[in-house]
């Protein structure tokens, strides 16, 4: 595979004098400065893997603080500013669960480039936003994160926001105290943001691809279908995360607020007085307790706080109906999409249930109650301990759960909470869609995982697990990083970004086929040839994905429950 090549010398006169002729950006110190609409920012430098110099202007402020009156409101625009943004350093984490580095004035940015505009000059690059996972719960878009290192050798603009997360982000009454959504709202604000500065940076607003991981892919699939994403976003990358499949979709979590409540000591007779009580909180103690919302073990569900369907009372909703109900309707985007699942998608949480003989048996004798939990699908559907006994039957053979019933539960976490929600999103946006869908699996074991096999003192991947393709896309983890040219994860490396950044800039991850790209042709997936791309050791088109094994879902969960339920436009 041929590589890029960039001598070291070479590389420090251009950290050091980059666009030196520049009117749009000036150089202090090595810092590159933008101007844009809201006022000057200044930025640092970083390198990418091989070599170039990135731009980075980190911790943005896209929108005001949620902080007093703001809490539990919509995000606020950012207003102008006088002087210079200090954009040098990774701006803090959203309040979660054990972290440091937290603040409630976390609606921030990062924006990364290897090249900003020269004068009158602009070619206007491609950008990616991408939302990062965490189960609505955690996770954020800094640096040490999301490096920008490996996507930014390929020419586009990367564009990282954090929104808020749990329950100063999701909270949801079901009335007009916390009709819910904010931390889509923030996703939301974001967006308008990349349209109104991006050009600021050399990118162009008319070429914009929403991407995300998880929850982060989920609130892809939700954009898809919000009217308040519109005319934001032309191209979308949905990672292991989906909102079209089991995952419930409620009208409110009033109950979840009410937990939340008692959790932190304050009253749940009424929604205003929650609220009332919540807002003089700390964050702290908010994100602190979000751990003990937990109900099967310590493990699930993986996602707690929900986006939910908003109902009307005056406000800017952001989901109007279930996702499913507004596709069928032709209430969309219709916009090119890839998404694509891991093989081994959350095994961890199998293993961790057959290595606790007490989840083991709770799981076992409690099947019906303790399925949709894990499993991540409705508890108080009419028909849910029917779909709970043919799991069981399918995936576990109806046997008693130990150790022999790893392969199935691995299976069964696999679709239940990530792959069955994927493949319909696949099979709706192809049906519907007149844009095309491409369909992949990540299967590429390479030495580092985010699972090992237990006893293996973290050196034996059981298979590709849930985020293991973010870690050649991005510089996650220092664990994860340090890889040499002569290193087998290179290669993943070089062909990810390649098709990502491809996708960003055209609608194809593949354009015409190269030896770089094992000469594969990947064809756009459809419900009748069902083609997807199998990233493994090499690129190969396959058709058929779990064909036997999403198809049990689709028995279970008929998109006939959702015809004709939505006949409205949404506005």
């Amino acid at each position: 595979m041929k590589r890029q090549i960039i001598l070291a010398v070479l590389v420090g006169a251009v950290l050091a004098y980059p666009n030196p002729d520049s009117k749009a950006v000036s150089q202090q110190n090595a810092s590159p400065t933008v101007t844009t609409p809201l006022g000057i920012i200044q930025g640092s430098i970083l390198a990418t893997r091989l070599g170039k110099p990135i731009y980075a202007f980190r911790g943005i402020q896209y929108a005001k603080a949620p902080i007093n009156e703001l809490r539990f409101q919509p995000p606020v625009p950012v207003e102008k500013w006088e002087g210079n943004f200090n954009a040098t350093v990774d701006g803090p984490a959203c309040p979660q669960a054990g972290a440091s580095s937290t603040s409630e004035d976390c609606l921030l940015l990062n924006v990364y480039t290897t090249k900003l505009p020269k004068g009158t000059e602009n070619e206007k690059r491609s950008v990616l936003v991408f939302f990062h996972a965490g189960g609505f719960h955690s996770g954020s878009g800094c640096s040490e994160s999301l490096s920008p290192k490996y996507l930014l050798d390929e020419d586009i603009i990367l564009v990282v926001p954090n929104y808020r997360l749990g329950a100063l982000g999701f909270l949801s009454t079901g009335d007009k105290e916390a009709p819910g959504n904010l931390g889509l709202k923030d996703q939301v604000q974001a967006l308008k943001w990349v349209k109104e500065n991006i050009a600021s940076f050399g990118g162009d607003p008319e070429c914009v691809t929403i991407g995300g991981y998880s929850a982060g892919a989920a609130s892809v699939t939700l954009h898809l279908v919000s009217p308040l994403s519109k005319g934001l976003f032309h191209k979308a990358i949905a990672m292991s995360g989906s909102s079209f499949g089991n995952w419930p979709v409620p009208q409110n979590q009033l109950e979840l607020a009410k937990k939340q409540a008692k959790l932190v000591s304050c009253p749940d007779d009424t929604p205003a007085n929650i609220i009332k009580c919540l807002k003089n909180k700390t964050s702290d103690e908010l994100a602190e307790s979000v751990p003990k919302l937990k109900e099967f073990g310590s493990l699930d569900p993986a996602l707690i706080w929900l986006p939910v369907i908003e109902q009307d009372f005056g406000q800017p909703r952001f989901l109007t109906a279930h996702p499913v109900e507004l596709v069928l309707s032709d209430q969309f985007v219709k916009v090119p999409l890839l998404t694509g699942v891991t093989t081994d998608e959350f095994v961890s949480h199998a293993f961790a249930v057959t290595n606790n003989p007490k989840l083991s048996q709770d799981l076992d004798k409690n099947f019906e109650k303790n399925a949709p939990i894990a499993f991540m699908y409705e508890r108080d559907a009419d028909n849910s301990k029917t779909i709970s006994k043919e799991l069981r039957k399918f995936y576990l053979e109806d046997k008693p759960l130990d150790n022999s019933s790893l392969a199935g539960l691995v299976q069964l976490y696999a679709d239940g909470v990530i792959g069955f929600g994927v493949n319909r999103a696949a099979k709706l946006m192809a049906e519907k869609n007149n844009e095309s869908v491409y369909y992949y699996r990540f299967n590429f074991k390479g030495r580092h995982s985010n699972f090992y096999l237990p006893d293996s003192n973290n050196t034996v991947p059981y298979g590709v697990a849930h985020l293991d393709d973010l870690i050649y896309l991005f510089q996650t983890p220092s664990s994860f990083s340090g890889y040499k040219e002569s290193d087998p994860e290179t290669d993943t490396i070089e062909k990810l970004t390649k098709m990502w950044a491809n996708f960003a800039k055209t609608g194809k991850p593949i354009s015409e086929q190269s030896e770089d790209l094992d000469n594969v042709k990947w064809e756009p997936f459809s419900t009748k040839n069902k083609k997807y791309l199998d990233i493994g050791n090499k690129l190969i088109l396959n058709e058929n994905l779990n064909e036997k094994r999403y198809a049990e879902w689709e028995k279970l969960f008929p998109l006939s429950k959702y015809q004709g339920k939505n006949k409205k436009q949404h506005g």
